[in-house]
């Protein structure tokens, strides 16, 4: 494949891969002929996803049934992927729950602990851990690297009651500033993608009453007029991936159909 963004030989791990964003993401991958890891925690799901991937071009799919709040799952879920692999080029920090409330007074002290071990700590060791086999593999004398964490519209605009949210995705921005400039010379990048209002799965049917009453809503607000669906991340996981983004880290890049910088 001789193609800008050409993914053949690269493998790329999705936390939550296996539906919504992270499927998205890894479907850019896969179409760009790279290999795909899928973390994620529904094996009916995981079957799902690797048939999709597959069917779109990627060179190898393997699932693997990983509970990101465990430190010791992602250590573990990385040493079987490099028995598999034998690599790891871009790991794309994906998994987090919805946040769930409406004011900072009805959250539950348990609820914001067990939301950071996830989305907060998770993405930490997911992307700490990526990061140290790169670092050797470059250290043997193959450099680069991409790392990639999910942002939102949090890390700019305030969300009442969704503290736990907004908390997990700010850090993690930071944790990606960090890891970009600790990590460079290594030919290791990381980078954020933010996404705006994604109609996924989670909200039912893309023509069903819930994803219609949020297109209601917010599409008029959008510069581009209409929300985005997880095909909108194909693009940036296949250029994130690729050799294409080789001189970019350090940023956030906002998929939100403009809706940012919105009059």
């Amino acid at each position: 494949m001789s193609n800008l963004f050409d993914c053949t030989g690269k493998v790329t791990m999705v936390t939550g891969g296996n539906g919504g964003i992270g499927l998205g993401f890894a479907m850019g991958c896969a179409k760009m002929g790279g290999d795909i890891a899928i973390w994620a925690r529904n094996e009916e799901k995981n079957a799902a996803a690797k048939k999709e991937l597959e069917e779109a071009g990627a060179g190898r799919v393997e699932t693997y049934v990983v509970d990101v709040s465990s430190e010791e799952q992602i250590i573990a879920g990385y040493d079987q992927l490099m028995k598999d692999f034998g690599r790891v080029d871009c790991v794309f920090a994906n998994s987090g729950p919805p946040p769930r409330y409406e004011s900072v007074f009805d959250m539950p002290t348990e609820h914001w602990h067990q939301f950071q071990a996830v989305a907060l700590h998770g993405a930490f060791f997911t992307l700490r851990e990526g990061a140290r086999h790169m670092k050797a593999r470059a250290e043997a004398g193959e450099p680069g690297g991409s790392l990639v964490a999910c942002g939102s519209g949090s890390l700019y605009q305030g969300l009442p009651g969704k503290m736990e949210y907004a908390a997990s995705k700010c850090g993690t921005e930071a944790v990606i500033r960090c890891l970009a400039v600790e990590l460079g010379e290594f030919g290791i990048r990381a980078n954020v993608v933010a996404p705006g209002l994604i109609i996924t799965p989670m909200m039912g049917e893309r023509e069903g009453p819930a994803a219609q009453y949020l297109v209601s809503q917010y599409a008029p607000q959008t510069p581009i007029k209409r929300l985005g669906y997880p095909e909108d991340f194909e693009g940036i996981g296949a250029y994130l991936c690729s050799d294409a983004s080789a001189f970019m880290t350090g940023e956030t890049v906002y998929l939100d159909g403009g809706y940012k910088i919105r009059p």
